[in-house]
């Protein structure tokens, strides 16, 4: 321990650490993690002691996938909002995803305007993706040396005009040219011509609207994307991942070598399509909760090392865009406060720990944006921490979220994991659901 430097040490019998779960020492010095010690290291002269007991200290989650929605569709969320949530649940790190603001994230311009909004409102850390759209292949390098930390692109309808889908031809072209600067592309991977085949009837019955978004449908579109990549060199990711039926896909991809990776999300893993009233729309999100058998799928999935990572796709909207028809009802699940226990109550119950919950919803996202200072409890990292009491349980209650809109599809259920605080580069910024003022940090690739 450097001494006169630490500033503060956080105690804990159990200490999430990439070497595995133990009782520790975590002393910090200027907003950074400066060792890792024994439990019971002297704590220097002047510095502040926080023992946690036996609730569990994990590194703060990193949340690569939110929609904002600020400026232009704030009255969905915004940075104030989303912000304050992902701090209560936990997340100290977001990215935020280039469409359903006004204006996208696909010029430079556009990005400096988005930097601009979220300066004076976030709470956690926040960095941005870029968007890869038919008429802007020459802002992808621009955008890039701005400091986005990759592009992302739709290969059918995102459902704002202002935010196009690419054809094959224009995901080619998007490609080569993102691989020629070495950056990455993620991909909402949803084949349009299978999606235009299944049967669309409107109404409130979920099974009429799952038949609408096939597994075909991403399987297709992953077995194009790998191709492109396969032939360009490319790196790219695959995003929130819900048919099970791709996995053997891109594991036999990462075998010969294709740089591809893939995420899922909380509720691909913790919902199922039978369990979805008709009419509940809170439920709709393309691609869509899919059945028991294919959770499972999943699971496996993350058992063996194909998917990645698990972020929360958080995509809100206001209460009147929910009607009961799922044919017109937004598609978007609400969850950036809640992942966390959403996620670690069904781990539990499938044999998993909180070391894995950490390394797929902290250190893998972390990794996939390239975030070197975040992601882990190890010495030269960002001193960011989740701290959870893993037996302890609560029952969601919409009016108790920080999301502008209270719709969640986790209403009622009761949950393991009680996020008790939250901290960013040593400073606490969530207690008990009591928010600190904004700690926000400009996050930029490679910065």
């Amino acid at each position: 321990m450097s001494g006169a430097d630490v500033n503060l040490v956080l105690r804990s019998t159990r200490v999430v650490t990439p070497e595995g779960t133990r009782p520790a020492a975590v002393a910090v010095a200027g907003g950074t993690i400066d060792a890792v010690l024994a439990y019971d290291t002297e704590v220097p002269a002047g510095a502040r002691l926080e023992d946690f007991g036996d609730d569990v200290l994990l590194p703060g989650l990193v949340d690569t996938h939110v929609h904002v929605n600020d400026p232009g569709r704030t009255e969905w969320e915004g940075f104030w909002t989303a912000t304050r949530a992902a701090a209560a649940g936990g997340i100290t790190t977001l990215l935020d995803m280039p469409l359903n603001s006004l204006p996208p994230t696909t010029t430079v311009d556009h990005l400096r305007t988005k930097r601009q909004v979220a300066a004076a409102k976030a709470h956690v850390d926040t960095g941005f993706w870029g968007g890869a759209v038919p008429a802007n292949v020459k802002d992808l390098r621009p955008l890039h040396e701005a400091g986005v930390f990759g592009f992302k692109c739709f290969l059918s309808p995102s459902g704002v005009e202002e935010f196009p889908e690419l054809d094959q031809e224009q995901l080619a072209r998007s490609m080569a040219e993102i691989a020629g600067f070495g950056g990455l592309l993620i991909v909402h991977a949803e084949d349009p011509r299978h999606l235009a085949a299944a049967p669309q009837r409107s109404g409130p019955a979920y099974a009429d609207f799952l038949a609408s978004r096939p597994r075909d449908a991403e399987n297709t579109a992953i077995e194009g994307l790998i191709a492109h990549a396969r032939r360009l060199n490319a790196r790219v990711h695959v995003l929130h991942l819900s048919s099970g039926d791709a996995l053997p896909l891109i594991a036999a991809a990462r075998r010969d070598g294709v740089r591809v990776t893939v995420e899922s999300c909380p509720h691909f893993l913790t919902l199922t399509a039978e369990e979805v009233p008709d009419g509940a729309t809170e439920f709709k999100c393309c691609p869509p909760i899919r059945e028991a058998a294919n959770q499972d799928a999943l699971w496996d999935g993350l058992a063996d090392g194909t998917i990645d990572c698990i972020v929360s796709d958080h995509s809100p909207c206001t209460t009147d865009l929910k009607t009961p028809d799922f044919a017109s009802a937004w598609g978007g699940i609400s969850s950036l406060q809640l992942g966390l226990p959403a996620i670690w109550t069904e781990a539990r119950t499938r044999g998993h720990s909180l070391d894995d919950v950490a390394r797929w919803m902290s250190a893998a996202p972390a990794a996939l944006a390239g975030l070197a200072r975040k992601g882990a409890i190890e010495a030269g990292r960002d001193a960011d921490f989740a701290v959870l009491a893993p037996d302890e349980t609560f029952t969601v209650d919409p009016a108790e979220l920080f999301h502008r809109n209270q719709v969640t599809a986790y209403a009622g259920r009761t949950l393991h994991g009680v996020v008790k605080s939250t901290w960013l580069r040593g400073r606490r910024i969530a207690a008990d659901g009591v928010l600190t003022e904004p700690a926000y940090r400009l996050l930029e690739r490679n910065h």
